[in-house]
């Protein structure tokens, strides 16, 4: 390895390469261009990510070695970290070893006597990407993981997450795969993903003849003859097996060195893998049976397990070892001993009958479960040797579910359903064992399967274990977009005595949350009502529900404070900690909602900040989108479309990563209406497309009254005012729907009364005028309802006075609708003066629509201009270029100046109430719109552009 460290420091400063490679590492002159790339954009102060994958033995792991050495010789920080089979149960277990963490950071929560629908994997990810984000804040760092065909399902979530949210540090990721191996689909996923974010993938193929040759040349200290390159052949261009196959064979006597060159000495030659075998088969047998053990034991493994399991002492153990560690199979690795390469480790596990291993690995499991402590670790080996019916075995299992119940649902799903597999239906334990896997199975979303599961064991559960069955299939219902199902459920629940108040007051809430869902406020009101009148007789779980109830219907019945009034008080009880986890946010993301529809803005900011605080201290997976998306809306009501964008990327990136796919819908349909009010159709319409292929449930709280208002935005813009009316049609002819769009989506009172006067249906545009006058007369405390209603009668009734009043919108984008409308209005009207006022109206209008950037919307205002005989510049003054220093938002400059002086992320995203996604999310816009790629090039672009963002305020 010294050839490759002086190497290093000779070229890595070098646009050039002058060598083709070094004495064993041959052929890889690309590999290496990317490697040394790296490590300089590393010292420049950027970072990167190298896939590199291929078939066993062909260099990955060498690449790796390689990378590392060269990043340490280059003063660089380096982490290495590989996974292995009998890891892969353990969450993050590569990438804590690749830091030097302990998977004892890892918290744990068993919860197993009530549904607990709350997982740890964001708390898992804050715990692993704070460390690490401080640590590359202090330098670059250069981590390698390999075997990454063994990860476990958390760290290939992390490493989706932290590529993208630390993309803008000096880190560089090395990550490697054996193709066609492991969990392949997700693979496959997260490799074309980082692809797909800028990633460098490599594909490692055989070596070429050339670089055999020289290979051959390294080994043996001489220009091999024809016959030994047709010796070589054999190896089929793989690296590890043209090594082993030369080592073994000169150490026979096979090759004659002379004059320069390498000759072979006649003899009958096996293939190169049977070397691989022969190597094996050269040790003694005691030393053979060792192996087998150790290979059982997984690719790495501790003297002290393998003494354990072999009966026998350290001492006796040492003949054995050092015979193997001559014959080249072992070597040390840190504390432990491992194989020198899969291959080899393949090569004797394949020696051990499939019985026989299967015994042992019930034998290294039994073992570790005596040890006590965590069972992760002893159910690997369950997981391959347990048999049908064996009980300890079976015990095993359950604790490493519910171990890893809240850090890996995925992993707790695998287990428990194992077990269950291995499990007599007599098994006292089968319900148990059930219910664990229910809730694995909701908490990664694979929903399908968990109400399956949970009615099949509930259809043989006893009296006691059947009610938490019914409350969890509750809540895979709710989840599942079936409210009336959910409902059914939780009153089926409801009508039996012997529960406990826990599960009582969780089903009453599913029954709340179900009826809200259903918009059910006949029903939903009354036993609303009934709880608040003996709220001693009810937890306060159930309390929470009924006021959440009779919060949204309060909205529908059009009286804002009462809603606001309920939410307040959901608020101070959830805040006494007696509700269930779930249950908490949901009062402020309500809460949030109101503040937003009665442009009260800084308090909706505060309560989704609050929301989602809660979500990450509590660990609610499922909602952990929800923030982003509130804030997404309330930055676009703002007018702040790029921080909108911003807001909806990081939100469906969240949602994308944990597989809450009803949140997604939400992200794609503010980003189609983001790219409509910039004058981009045709990607609104790839938004919408994008949308309908989605098949999940509502995600958001106001959702479908949303998006629907999107879709149908989105198609008259192409042409379709009737298409968009069909769209609209259930809110324009049902009441209670009216006028909770138009309390919540105060935009729509205008646009759908213009939209029906448009389609020639002047009684659906009356429809709409009426309800929002009434929410205003209703409301005399929030007078931005009747600067709403305003805006839509003074656009039936053409009336200039009523649409005046739109100047005094809080929203900047309402506020230009209205002028525009206005300009319209009077462009209508005879006369000089009323002329003059509409060029001054839509002069209004046009800069509205600019200083926000909605583009379509200035187009279409310069177009009535023209129409006037004035002509307007296409680009005015107050337009933002694409690029450069000018082009950033405030928030964007906000986040560069923070980053400039030296803040990390996370402590950016508490300055501003942000979350530490979205302002990754900005710093890849800033990072795009400046053409640089490092923080050290954004600070010395700060210190030029905006000196004062240095300066602490």
């Amino acid at each position: 390895m010294g050839d490759v460290s002086r190497y290093v420091l000779e070229e890595a400063g070098l646009p050039d390469f002058r060598r083709s490679s070094w004495p064993g590492w041959r052929g890889r002159t690309r590999e290496w261009e990317l490697l040394a790339g790296l490590i300089r954009a590393a010292r420049a102060g950027r970072g990167g990510v190298l896939l590199v994958e291929g078939q066993p033995g062909v260099g990955k792991s060498r690449m790796l070695d390689v990378a590392a050495t060269a990043a340490e010789e280059a003063g660089l920080d380096v982490g290495r970290g590989v996974a292995d089979e009998l890891t892969q149960l353990i969450p993050l277990a590569p990438l804590l070893s690749a830091l030097g963490e302990s998977s004892r950071t890892l918290s744990r929560r068993d919860n197993a006597n009530i549904p607990d629908p709350t997982d740890h994997r964001l708390l898992l990810l804050e715990h692993l990407q704070e460390p690490l984000e401080q640590r590359v804040a202090q330098g670059p760092l250069v981590l390698t993981l390999d075997d990454l065909h063994w990860a476990d399902p958390m760290t290939l979530l992390a490493l989706r997450s932290i590529t993208r949210d630390l993309a803008s540090y000096p880190l560089i990721w090395v990550l490697a795969r054996t193709s066609g191996s492991g969990d392949v689909p997700r693979l496959d996923r997260l490799f074309d993903v980082l692809e797909h974010d800028g990633a460098t993938r490599i594909r490692l193929q055989a070596l070429e003849e050339r670089a055999v040759a020289d290979v051959v040349a390294d080994v043996l200290g001489a220009a091999p003859d024809p016959d030994v390159l047709g010796l070589a052949a054999l190896a089929d261009g793989n690296p590890f097996l043209l090594v082993d196959l030369l080592e073994k064979l000169k150490s026979e006597g096979v090759f004659q060195v002379a004059d320069g060159h390498a000759r072979m000495v006649p003899a009958r030659l096996p293939r190169a893998r049977v070397v691989t075998q022969e190597r094996l088969e050269g040790v003694s047998a005691r030393t053979r049976h060792l192996l087998q053990g150790a290979g059982v034991l997984g690719r790495s493994f501790s003297v002290k397990d393998l003494a354990e399991m072999l009966g026998e002492s350290t001492s006796g153990l040492l003949p054995m070892l050092e015979e193997a560690m001559s014959a080249g199979i072992i070597e040390a690795a840190g504390d432990e001993l491992a194989f020198r390469h899969d291959l080899l480790w393949q090569a004797v596990v394949g020696t051990i009958p499939t019985p026989v291993r299967q015994a042992l690995h019930r034998d290294a499991g039994d073992m570790l479960l005596k040890r006590g402590g965590s069972a992760v670790p002893a159910a690997a080996h369950l997981i391959h040797g347990a048999s049908r019916g064996d009980a300890s075995a079976l015990l095993g299992l359950d604790q490493a579910a519910r171990e890893v119940l809240r850090s890996s649902p995925q992993t707790a799903a695998d287990l428990a359903q194992r077990a269950l597999e291995l499990s007599d239906l007599a098994d006292p334990e089968w319900h148990n064992r059930a219910a664990t896997a229910v809730d694995a199975l909701t908490a990664i979303g694979r929903l399908p399967e968990a109400a399956d599961l949970a009615r099949a064991a509930l259809s043989r559960a006893p009296p006691a274990q059947a009610p938490r069955l019914r409350c969890a299939l509750a809540y895979i219902l709710l989840l599942s977009g079936r409210p009336a199902d959910s409902v059914a459920e939780a009153e089926s629940l409801l009508t039996q005595r012997e529960i406990s108040d826990d599960l009582r007051g969780i089903a009453e809430w599913a029954v709340f949350w179900g009826l809200i869902c259903l918009n059910d406020f006949g029903k939903g009101r009354l036993r609303a009502v009934a709880v608040l009148a003996d709220r001693e007789r009810h937890s306060d779980a159930a309390v929470v529900g009924a006021l959440l109830l009779l919060a949204r219907f309060a909205i529908v019945d059009g009286r804002v404070a009462d809603s606001f009034a309920h939410l307040h008080e959901a608020v101070q009880i959830a805040d006494g900690g007696t509700v269930e986890a779930i249950q908490r946010p949901y009062a402020r993301l309500l809460l949030s909602l109101n503040y937003r529809a009665m442009r009260q803005f800084e308090a909706a900011d505060i309560a989704i900040q609050a929301a989602e605080e809660e979500i990450k201290a509590l660990g609610l997976t499922v909602l952990a989108a929800q923030p982003a998306l509130f804030r997404s809306v309330l930055r676009l009501a703002t007018g702040r479309l790029d921080d909108a964008a911003a807001e909806a990327q990081a939100g469906l990136m969240i949602a994308d990563e944990l597989g809450t796919q009803g949140f997604v819908r939400v992200g794609v349909s503010m980003l189609a209406l983001i790219a409509m009010r910039r004058g981009d159709i045709e990607a609104a319409v790839h938004h919408i497309e994008r949308y309908h292929s989605i098949d999940a449930a509502p995600g958001m709280l106001f959702g479908s009254v949303w998006e629907r208002w999107v879709i149908a935005a989105v198609t008259e813009a192409q042409g379709d005012p009737e298409q968009a009316m069909d769209i609209l049609h259930a809110i324009y002819t049902d009441k209670e729907e009216r006028r909770w769009a138009l309390i919540t989506t105060p935009l729509m009172a205008a646009w759908m009364t213009r939209l029906a006067l448009a389609t020639a249906n002047r009684p659906y545009a009356q429809t709409i005028v009426d309800t929002a006058e009434s929410l205003a007369k209703n409301n005399p405390d929030f007078p931005v309802i009747a600067t709403t209603a305003a805006h839509a009668r003074g656009i039936l009734h053409k009336d200039p006075g009523a649409l005046a009043t739109t100047a005094d919108q809080p929203e900047p984008w309402a506020r230009a609708s209205g002028a525009e409308d206005l300009g319209v209005l009077l462009a209508a009207t005879p006369g000089a003066s009323a002329r003059e006022q509409a060029i001054k109206s839509l002069d209004q209008a046009l800069d509205g629509y600019q200083c926000i950037g909605a583009l379509r919307d200035a187009a279409r205002v310069r177009a009535r201009l023209r129409a006037l005989g004035v002509r307007r510049r296409h680009w005015d003054q107050s337009q933002r270029p694409a690029f450069g220093w000018d082009s950033l938002t405030d928030t964007e400059r906000a986040v560069a100046g923070l980053i400039a002086r030296g803040l990390t992320n996370r402590q950016a995203a508490a300055r501003m109430f942000l979350s530490p996604h979205t302002v990754s999310t900005h710093l890849r816009r800033i990072f795009a719109k400046l053409d640089i790629a490092s923080r050290v090039e954004l600070a010395c672009i700060v210190a030029d552009e905006s000196p004062a963002l240095l300066r602490d305020s």
